[in-house]
């Protein structure tokens, strides 16, 4: 509790329009998974895009990346090579180490689900200006950090 309730209400408020982003983000999570593979399950899609995003990588980082259980990211990784999305090679460094990389077909399906997802945020907030967008990052970025 803070010393205003008017704070503490307006928090609240936050909070509650989290859980409801939270459910969103999920079911986006979910279709866009479906999108890339039927076969795709919303935590390999996140591993998958982060592949794309960083480029090749390991398990170990992506786990530590997305806080998942190495164990969950193992499973899925075997999923996305199963399916023809990611390729995997010894680590030059380590051979005890696999590299990940996305396949081209990959990098196209999430490019095109993101293309997507990014119009529709566009759509959401094109009509504020800049320096709001800039200071929600900001907010964000303080909530993310906290």
């Amino acid at each position: 509790m803070t010393a205003d309730p008017a704070v503490d209400e307006a928090i609240a408020l936050v909070e509650e329009q989290f859980g409801v982003m939270f459910n969103r983000i999920r079911t986006v999570w979910k279709q866009s998974a479906e999108q890339v593979h039927p076969d795709l399950q919303p935590a390999g899609y996140k591993l998958l895009s982060s592949i794309v995003r960083l480029g090749p990588t390991n398990a170990h980082v992506l786990a530590e990346h997305l806080e998942m259980d190495k164990s969950v990211v193992s499973r899925q990784v075997r999923v996305l090579e199963e399916v023809g999305l990611v390729t995997s090679r010894p680590d030059e460094r380590d051979g005890r180490l696999r590299v990940l990389a996305a396949t081209p077909e990959a990098e196209e399906r999430i490019r095109a689900v993101r293309d997507a997802n990014q119009a529709r945020l566009r759509d959401a907030l094109r009509d504020h200006p800049a320096e709001d967008l800039r200071r929600f990052a900001d907010l964000l970025r303080v909530i993310s950090e906290a």
